[in-house]
C-alpha cells in the first residue's frame, strides 16, 4: 500500500486513518475509537508536531500536495483528540448526552 503522508512522516503512516477531511468525520472517528487508540495516536502525532508544523508552514494551504493535505487533516484530528486524552480520559464529552459537532463552514482543502 502506498504512503498517504509526505515521506518525512512515514512513521505516522499507521495513523493515516485519522487523516480525514471534515470536522464531523474526525469527531465521528474519535467517538468510534477506544481510549487506547486515541492515546496511541496522540502520543505518536504530538511527538512530531513541531516537524509537521514546520513542513506545513512551507506551503500556502491551496498549494499543499495531496500528501500535505492529509498531514494537515491528521493534525486537525490531533486537535480533535487532545482534550479527550488530556482532560476527560474518554472519547465523549462528559455529561453531555448525545453531543455532536456541526461545522457551519470548513476550509475547502
Amino acid at each position: 500500500m502506498p504512503n498517504v503522508l509526505p515521506p518525512e512522516f512515514s512513521d505516522l503512516e499507521p495513523f493515516a486513518a485519522w487523516a480525514v477531511h471534515g470536522e464531523k468525520a474526525r469527531y465521528e472517528k474519535r467517538l468510534a475509537s477506544t481510549m487506547d487508540e486515541l492515546q496511541e495516536f496522540y502520543d505518536a502525532a504530538f511527538a512530531r508536531i513541531d516537524e509537521a508544523l514546520a513542513y506545513l508552514e512551507r506551503f500556502a494551504v491551496e498549494d499543499l500536495s495531496e500528501e500535505g493535505k492529509r498531514l494537515l487533516w491528521l493534525y486537525c484530528a490531533l486537535c480533535t483528540v487532545a482534550f479527550p486524552v488530556e482532560a476527560w480520559r474518554q472519547p465523549r464529552v462528559p455529561d453531555s448526552g448525545p453531543s455532536s459537532i456541526d461545522a457551519v463552514s470548513e476550509p475547502l482543502v
